[in-house]
């Protein structure tokens, strides 16, 4: 089988890395977007936004998962599976729980506060918080009580997805194996085709929860996106032919985002109600939908592909980039809506123009996450609850010292 293992895959280090940044700036936009609901919103809101972030918000997500299942992919074949499940479920599940005690906290408090629904006050909501039987805000529990993962919802999912397909490994393997004839355009009508069904099917029914055990409409687009980047990264031929075909592959996603921006705005009321509500005006609405998803995703790949996958030296610009935001990243992605949040409250009551706000917001998160990132990783205990890589406390030579009689 054609792979394209032989050496670390730069490319797939600088696209997570962009897309996390991504994130950053779209959960800034959810501050000051218009009609969508959000934690905590700016009094200036803006329904132009709606257009640009609509742009990232079908498929920002799916780059992220699609591009882990690939690092699982290529990781497997040179690691034990069983070695792949713990270290995902230390960088994964450790993680979760230090977000959800401890980081997520003021995202509840501050969203609590704006709505008056609690007196001021942070650490005796966080007693509350952590208390699975507290009696506070009984309509906003879940089986935790007021316990919640919020923007965290991706590590348990991640964790999930990688859990399932490490236990299929050796089917997905000789399945990828069998694939390898299949041409690429073959392979993306089919993974488009799950997706229209996902988005046909179970999109009304289940509407995103991100709450783990009833989000299927969720589980069905994200796992399948899981599962394409798995076998994707197992098949050279596709791999080279989203390179060699990233142009069109560009063309294609901004002609359906077009359609789509086209869409919202009012240009096509004049198709008869009828249309829309058919078996086959949704199934049109389902391609252009699902061709705008993979669109985005595999020309962000392809180009990747054509201009990242290069060495890094560690001693270049880019190679001092790329080191520090591979390790940065999984502590800056926790971090970063929470600093968003704070930063937000300590702004509004500023008044200032919104574009010198919207600005120092951007700027301030950026420095927040930069320094919790230099504080993290100076304490290994610290860096374990973040997911880091731990060098555990050197053990003084007197109590090192075999004991002899």
């Amino acid at each position: 089988m054609t792979t394209l293992t032989d050496n670390r895959r730069y490319d797939l280090d600088w696209l997570r890395t962009l897309a996390f940044g991504l994130l950053i700036l779209y959960h800034i936009g959810m501050y000051y977007v218009a009609d969508w609901g959000w934690h905590i919103k700016s009094d200036s809101s803006s329904t132009a936004l709606q257009n640009l972030m609509i742009l990232t918000n079908p498929w920002r997500m799916s780059l992220l998962f699609f591009i882990s299942a690939m690092a699982l992919a290529l990781a497997q074949q040179s690691s034990r599976r069983l070695s792949l499940f713990s270290l995902r479920s230390n960088r994964l599940l450790i993680p979760l729980l230090t977000g959800m005690f401890i980081v997520v906290v003021p995202q509840v408090y501050f969203e609590a506060l704006a709505q008056q629904l609690i007196e001021p006050g942070f650490i005796s909501f966080w007693w509350q918080y952590i208390n699975p039987n507290t009696a506070l805000l009984p309509e906003h529990h879940s089986p935790l009580g007021l316990l919640t993962w919020n923007h965290l919802w991706f590590l348990p999912y991640l964790w999930c997805y990688s859990a399932i397909v490490l236990l299929a490994a050796p089917l997905l393997n000789a399945l990828a194996g069998r694939l390898q004839p299949l041409p690429g355009l073959i392979a993306l009508l089919l993974a488009m085709a799950v997706l229209i069904c996902s988005w046909y099917f179970l999109r009304q029914a289940y509407p995103s929860s991100h709450a783990l055990l009833d989000d299927w409409y969720n589980h069905a687009k994200y796992f399948g996106v899981f599962i394409a980047g798995y076998l994707f990264a197992l098949q050279g031929n596709w791999w080279r032919s989203v390179i060699v075909f990233r142009r069109w592959l560009l063309l294609a996603a901004i002609a359906c985002y077009s359609l789509i921006i086209a869409d919202r705005n009012g240009l096509f009321d004049s198709l008869p109600p009828a249309f829309g509500e058919s078996v086959s005006g949704r199934l049109l609405v389902g391609v252009v939908l699902a061709l705008n998803h993979w669109g985005w995703i595999l020309a962000l790949l392809g180009y990747a592909g054509r201009y990242l996958n290069r060495p890094a030296n560690a001693w270049d610009k880019q190679g001092k980039v790329l080191h520090y935001a591979n390790n940065a990243i999984l502590p800056w992605y926790m971090l970063h809506q929470t600093l968003i949040i704070v930063f937000a409250v300590w702004l509004k009551a500023l008044a200032l123009p919104v574009a010198v706000e919207a600005l120092l917001l951007i700027v301030l998160t950026c420095v927040g996450c930069w320094a919790g990132y230099e504080l993290v990783k100076r304490f290994w205990l610290s860096r374990w609850l973040f997911g880091l890589k731990v060098r555990l406390p050197a053990v003084k030579a007197e109590y090192a010292a075999p004991v002899t009689r």
